[in-house]
């Protein structure tokens, strides 16, 4: 009897102390898109696809153009930063320092589209993006190609997938990569990187972890659920989330 008695008594104080625990704290994502160089118009709508996209993935994300952000105090509050089409040397040197500590202490990196025209005089930054943008042809349809299909990030695509975008090609494109999506080049002009063109990758760096793609020029992508997913899984990789 004393034990049946003491087992009902034990469950609702179980029911407060499970009712009173504090919620896990979503990991917060700091979108970056400082333009020193060219500015693109689909930044607005990119941060606002972003915001949403924390809401139903489960991350924090806060918007800021301030560079100012880029030093210990402030990036400590973050899993990961994204450079949403940054273009230009968008940090001193103080602020770079900081930025490799972050990712040298297990921070994660993601960058869109300009990403890579981004900090062409920092040799470490062209490796943590993974590539070096060069120039690109007039935006026009393409067929992109399925390289990781079992990737979180790409798995929900179809193997070839037809998309009007602003190809990017590239330089000091790094080793390591594990390539995620790449652009036919058969099926469009102005191609320069040849049979296997990468245009999205992701890789550990430095201690950290790092995604791009090289979509998202248009003010379009923003509202397209394939890219969409396709960025978010990229995000969730990056704040440390998405596994290997």
């Amino acid at each position: 009897m004393c034990r049946k008695l003491l087992f009902l008594l034990s469950v609702p104080a179980l029911c407060i102390i499970m009712a009173f625990a504090p919620a896990a704290k979503s990991p917060r994502l700091l979108v970056f898109s400082l333009t020193k160089a060219y500015h693109h118009a689909s930044i607005a709508a990119g941060n606002r696809a972003v915001v949403q996209l924390g809401r139903e993935y489960g991350f924090t994300a806060d918007t800021t153009t301030d560079a100012g952000v880029f030093n210990d105090k402030s990036l400590n509050q973050y899993a990961a930063v994204l450079f949403l089409n940054t273009t230009g040397d968008v940090l001193n040197d103080e602020q770079q320092d900081a930025f490799i500590r972050f990712i040298r202490n297990g921070g994660g990196f993601a960058g869109v589209h300009a990403a890579t025209d981004t900090e062409f005089d920092w040799p470490w930054f062209g490796q943590l993006a993974g590539a070096y943008f060069t120039n690109h042809p007039k935006q026009q349809e393409a067929i992109v190609q399925v390289a990781g299909p079992g990737d979180a990030s790409t798995k929900h695509l179809p193997l070839q997938w037809k998309k009007k975008d602003e190809w990017y090609n590239f330089r000091d494109i790094q080793p390591g990569l594990q390539i995620l999506l790449t652009v036919d080049e058969s099926s469009y002009t102005g191609g320069q990187n040849g049979a296997l063109h990468p245009i999205s990758w992701k890789r550990k760096f430095d201690g950290g972890r790092s995604f791009y793609t090289a979509l998202g020029h248009t003010e379009e992508s923003y509202t397209d659920p394939l890219f969409l997913r396709h960025l978010a899984m990229g995000i969730v990789y990056a704040l440390g989330k998405g596994g290997e």
